[in-house]
């Protein structure tokens, strides 16, 4: 960060604490939350039945930031942080690295403090995602293919120009923005048993388990990673921060590498225990939060609700709050999540079929489809291969059914139509 000057309002640090005093205490969470008050909304907790009775919980609450304001949580500690600097830094403008949503908070910030903001995104960034950023102010730049490497860009060009750096998640003031979530949900779920929250770089966690703990040390804090970028688990079980080689999830929200040293230090206090949850999960609770609870949510902001649902964590009997992170999603990548969650739940088919008469068989099938109580969610001429007969045309279609045996009995209904067969199926 780019120093000097004099600063908009005193640090909450006082040096009187002494050398063992938290990074991060109960009082920067509450001073945060008064910062942002007029910022970002208090975002409702929804009680599911559906979910509580999936998991075995006694009660499930989703913490809602998907509908904060830039669909995420990430405002919260980008104002707190930006309100705070000083004249000089204001001046000499923000520059940040982000796989979306911490830029569209920055950006944001940006906006309403009237400092110039550059944020740089890897190429993995959802393209909602840019323009989101774009539209509330700020420069773009995209460089790096993972997270790490525009970090790495945005640091050095801090260096050169002078920007003040913004970090995501290992910074004091951010991690004491994300707190506040957690004060919200004592007060919207004072009786509260464990709360979910997804890690990436850690500090949404690392400010909830703060604000939670401070004020009942035995909520139980889990945080929740994908498979394909599960570095918390180990860095806390072995007391050191593990790095991983490479990430691979759909879950671009948090698909860090790493913990840093302040988001580390904290979730080593705060965090009971990380479970790692497949793509597959992932996708499964984004399609269920969008059937169930009407809710859109991106992988990252789906990976806790995936947590509650897999059978790696016994919440039996207690009342949990799953954190809704966030909810900025492509509608075609939500689609394609939706549709392997269908798959997953045993209720989506894709088959190919073999027909006599093309295109006048289309009518038949969809009329089948639909007669069965089913869904036709693509019909399309495929390219020849190896398994059709060179007399008829080879189709592939997507079907939406109640399961298995629902998808079944639309199958059986299709290959009983004159001049159809079906080639082959999936749907398990």
């Amino acid at each position: 960060m780019s120093g000097g000057g004099e600063r908009s309002e005193p640090p909450e640090r006082d040096a009187s604490n002494g050398p063992d005093r938290a990074p991060v205490t109960i009082e920067d969470v509450e001073a945060a939350r008064e910062r942002i008050a007029d910022v970002v909304h208090c975002t409702p907790l929804d009680t599911s039945r559906t979910f509580a009775g999936l998991s075995g919980a006694a009660s499930i609450g989703l913490k809602l930031e998907n509908v904060q304001r830039t669909g995420s949580f990430k405002i919260r500690g980008a104002y707190n942080k930006m309100a705070r600097l000083s004249t000089d830094e204001r001046e000499a403008g923000v520059i940040s690295a982000s796989a979306g949503n911490h830029a569209q908070g920055v950006a944001l910030a940006g906006d309403m403090l009237d400092i110039d903001t550059t944020i740089v995104v890897p190429e993995v960034t959802p393209a909602a995602k840019i323009e989101a950023t774009r539209g509330y102010g700020a420069a773009v730049v995209v460089e790096g293919d993972i997270y790490e490497r525009s970090y790495e860009h945005a640091l050095d060009r801090a260096a050169e120009t002078g920007e003040t750096f913004v970090h995501p998640f290992d910074d004091e003031a951010i991690v004491a923005g994300q707190g506040t979530v957690g004060l919200e949900l004592l007060e919207q779920y004072p009786d509260v048993d464990a709360v979910l929250v997804a890690i990436g770089g850690g500090g949404l966690i690392s400010g909830i388990g703060t604000a939670l703990k401070a004020r009942d040390p035995d909520i139980r804090v889990i945080g929740v990673q994908p498979e394909g970028a599960a570095h918390a688990k180990p860095s806390l079980e072995r007391g050191e921060i593990r790095e991983l080689a490479a990430v691979d999830t759909v879950a671009e929200g948090i698909a860090d590498t790493r913990m840093l040293e302040t988001t580390f230090a904290i979730a080593r206090e705060v965090v009971d225990g990380v479970v790692s949850v497949s793509d597959r999960e992932i996708a499964t609770a984004v399609t269920l939060l969008a059937e169930r609870a009407k809710t859109v949510a991106e992988g990252a902001g789906a990976a806790p609700l995936a947590a509650a649902l897999s059978d790696d964590l016994d919440l039996e009997g207690e009342r949990v709050a799953v954190v809704v992170s966030g909810g900025n999603v492509d509608l075609t990548e939500h689609a394609e999540l939706t549709r392997t969650g269908l798959h997953e739940l045993g209720r989506y088919a894709e088959a190919r079929l073999a027909v006599d008469a093309w295109p006048t068989t289309v009518g038949d099938v969809a009329e089948t489809v639909e007669a069965e109580g089913a869904e036709l969610d693509a019909f399309e001429r495929a390219r020849r291969t190896s398994v059709d007969h060179p007399n008829r045309t080879p189709v592939t279609i997507g079907i939406e059914g109640s399961g298995p045996d629902h998808l079944n009995g639309v199958l059986e209904a299709l290959a009983a139509l004159d001049g159809v067969s079906v080639v082959e199926h999936s749907f398990e």
